[in-house]
């Protein structure tokens, strides 16, 4: 009978087809953030050398920004929260091709480039791919994942406490030894994303992800252009 248990088990399980990650060039599901929140201001990183890098990355072909259309509807809603409240969007980055996180990978295991090390002051740059500051997989291939601030209608600076891309306790989302201007500015910020239906990460105040996402496994690969 144990027998006949464990070969229906095995059965079953070889039955169940698994769940892999998908890689695609389909971008049929994509809007530019642009078209939607004609208020929002850029400085796409990636496209320049102005990154922990200190390259341009691959992918990036135009300093240009793209969610899935659910993400940027929802991010949409963040920014009407927000332009009442007296600010605007920043974007840094937003959808991210495969391409660009494996450039990112490349450079981390190169050991003659150090890149730029103010991005980095306290680490080794091994420790960002094996403490998960970076990662071989990112949620931004996915679509729906975008890096942002907010800036005043006039396009005056809102302090933060710290720049993007530091890897440092300092982008911590409660990190707590800023001042209670920067921190009431990431609240802010928090607040309105979190209510249009993100949600952040503990290690980077400026990274924030759409709840239900609609392509938890698929990884895409087009150009941003």
């Amino acid at each position: 009978m144990k027998k006949i248990v464990m070969m229906l088990s095995l059965l079953i399980c070889f039955s169940i087809p698994a769940i892999a990650e998908t890689i695609s060039t389909d971008k049929s599901d994509f809007a530019e953030i642009s078209s939607v929140i004609a208020d929002a201001a850029f400085d796409i990183r990636y496209y320049s050398p102005n990154n922990f890098t200190g390259n341009k990355i691959n992918g990036y072909k135009a300093p240009r920004a793209y969610l899935t259309k659910e993400a940027l509807t929802a991010l949409a809603t963040a920014a009407d929260d927000l332009r009442q409240q007296g600010y605007r969007l920043l974007i840094w980055d937003s959808y991210r091709p495969q391409k660009a996180v494996d450039n990112f990978v490349k450079w981390i295991n190169d050991e003659n480039d150090p890149g730029d090390k103010s991005f980095y002051p306290e680490l080794e740059k091994s420790d960002l791919l094996a403490g998960n500051y970076i990662m071989a997989k990112s949620g931004h291939t996915r679509g729906s994942t975008i890096d942002l601030t907010i800036i005043k209608k006039d396009g005056g600076f809102v302090d933060m406490g710290g720049t993007f891309d530091l890897f440092s306790e300092i982008s911590h989302p409660d990190y707590g030894n800023i001042t209670d201007e920067q921190k009431r500015n990431r609240q802010i910020l928090h607040d309105a994303m979190i209510k249009a239906g993100f949600k952040g990460i503990d290690s980077e105040w400026w990274h924030f992800t759409l709840k239900d996402e609609p392509y938890p496994d698929t990884y895409f690969d087009f150009d941003v252009e």
